[in-house]
């Protein structure tokens, strides 16, 4: 049955904000450009790149964090969070960057990391120095158990408890990524007058938005009650699965927080957040908030990434998706990859990666778009011997635990380290080995390459404003493994055609002309669908 077309979906370009109508682009600064030949990125090497992101047709640069630390978990770990660590440079190369990026009309968004900082940090020095110390407060404390361990049976992230014994007050403090990340008190009204100063901070910088790390993880539940196993974990998955988690995740009073957050980012104009949340559709779309308790602009939507790749299961989400997110009066937001997740052409395969691409352009909301993935780079292999992520380090008997594979250095061209750093230079991860052909250098003057491939995607999000606006509806195909849906405003229509299968699938009653085929031609929209072929038809 075709999906009924919602009322009131189709938009105007006009009242489209940047954050609606654009692409975002992530970009992990240790592998982008390294300009001063220490084995890692930086902020003048990510400058110098600025003009290749303007030419790919995106609106917005994500940059993971910069902020100084001592990179225990990579930045992750804030130390300072007004400043920019000397690994990836200074405020006035930052400031650089900014101007450069608004000059190519980029916008910059960063990485706000509120839920915890680094114990490096002064607000933790001073915590641990004294009980009677005013920013004790600041973090989570709990006496221990009757037994002397751990007050409860919380897990970190990173597996083990997610306590921490402070031996000079015999307390234990919450930390739900590595002990050196002690969880910040939000109910605190002092911590969030400085977390909000932060933000403050970086928009009078001209920073135009924030992606909020972790930001479902803000509360904990003040009875700090022991979480239920969770039945289906199996040896193998990574300890934090082990449990359930109702008492440290999504808490009430994390959407109070949120909405505080939201009022300080529109004191500025033009400002936006994005949440990282991992949840089920029904409690990610409340994290939107309402017209009168407004919360992010766009709750992260990872369900791609989660959901078995078969046209049946995508084309069901996409509809309960775009059909939840019209009634909660959100906006919708897609994603196939970031720094935490293995490369999607790794996932879904080679054959279905511009099937994949296809996809997350033309489907109604905002796309994500994780560096590399424009070219098709795929995981590396990282030997353990090799391997830096605390997540992995840490779970040697979780094969998916590392997020080394994803996080290895941008191809930019062959030879010495693919152009990512000079010759001579050891990169702080390896570099892929397929690094000589899959590259900006040997893909930019090929019409048939995957980035250009990608580049003929953006341009028809320009050229058809119903790709950024129009209505969403899927289309009955005869085919399971085809998924059909189009794309509707003011009169303008666009078919996308994706086989996920690999198959020739004959197509009845899809008319009108082929604008695009992830097969490099334009065959005649009556033509049978190729396998493992995106085509879009202009009706």
């Amino acid at each position: 049955m075709t999906q009924a077309p919602q009322a009131g979906a189709a938009t105007l370009m006009g009242e489209l904000k940047w954050w609606q109508r654009g692409i975002i682009y992530q970009i992990y600064p240790r592998s982008y450009q390294d300009s001063n030949g220490d084995g890692v990125g930086d902020l003048p090497g990510i400058t110098a790149r600025l003009p290749y992101i303007a030419s790919l047709g995106v609106e917005a640069v994500w940059l993971s964090p910069i902020f100084k630390s001592p990179m225990r978990d990579f930045g992750y770990d804030v130390a300072d969070y007004c400043d920019i660590d000397p690994l990836f440079g200074t405020l006035e190369q930052f400031d650089a960057l900014v101007a450069e990026a608004h000059r190519l009309g980029l916008k910059i968004m960063l990485d706000y990391v509120p839920n915890h900082s680094s114990s490096d940090h002064v607000w933790f020095q001073e915590a641990i120095s004294s009980t009677d110390n005013p920013k004790r407060d600041w973090y989570v404390w709990q006496n221990p158990a009757p037994d002397g361990g751990p007050p409860n049976n919380w897990k970190s992230f990173f597996a083990g408890p997610a306590w921490t014994l402070d031996e000079a007050s015999g307390q234990y403090y919450l930390h739900q990524f590595l002990p050196s990340q002690p969880d910040l008190n939000w109910r605190n009204p002092d911590v969030r007058a400085a977390m909000f100063d932060v933000l403050r901070f970086w928009m009078r910088r001209g920073v135009d938005g924030f992606r909020v790390d972790v930001i479902w993880l803000l509360a904990e539940d003040e009875r700090y009650l022991d979480e239920p196993e969770n039945p289906n974990w199996q040896p193998g998955q990574p300890d934090h699965w082990s449990l359930d988690h109702p008492y440290t995740q999504d808490q009430p009073e994390t959407h109070e927080y949120i909405r505080e957050m939201r009022r300080v980012l529109d004191e500025f104009d033009d400002r936006m957040m994005v949440g990282e949340i991992y949840l089920p559709i029904d409690r990610l779309l409340p994290y939107s908030g309402t017209p009168d308790a407004q919360m992010v602009h766009l709750p992260f939507n990872f369900h791609l990434i989660l959901l078995p790749w078969t046209a049946g299961e995508v084309r069901a989400f996409a509809d309960s998706y775009d059909a939840a997110s019209l009634a909660a009066g959100a906006w919708p937001n897609w994603v196939l990859g970031n720094h935490d997740q293995h490369r999607f052409k790794s996932r879904v395969g080679a054959a279905q990666y511009r099937v994949a691409q296809t996809l997350l352009l033309t489907l109604r909301g905002t796309p994500t778009v994780y560096y590399g993935d424009e070219l098709g780079m795929e995981n590396v292999a990282i030997p353990f011997e090799q391997m830096v992520d605390p997540a992995g380090l840490q779970q040697p008997d979780v094969p998916s635990a590392s997020r080394d594979p994803e996080r290895t250095p941008m191809q930019w061209e062959a030879g010495a380290n693919a152009g990512f750093a000079p010759a001579g230079v050891t990169p702080w991860l390896p570099l892929a080995p397929d690094a000589d052909t899959v590259n900006v250098q040997a893909q930019q003057d090929d019409p048939h390459s995957d980035l250009n491939y990608f580049r003929a995607l953006t341009r028809l999000r320009l050229e058809y404003p119903v790709l950024l606006g129009g209505d969403y509806r899927s289309l009955d195909t005869a085919h399971s493994d085809v998924f059909a849906f189009e794309r509707t405003n003011e009169g303008q229509r666009l078919t996308v055609l994706l086989n996920f299968g690999a198959h020739t699938r004959e197509l009845a009653g899809m008319g009108g002309q082929t604008v695009l085929s992830s097969f490099n031609d334009l065959p005649d929209s009556a033509a049978p669908l190729r396998p493992n072929e995106a085509r879009i038809l202009l009706n």
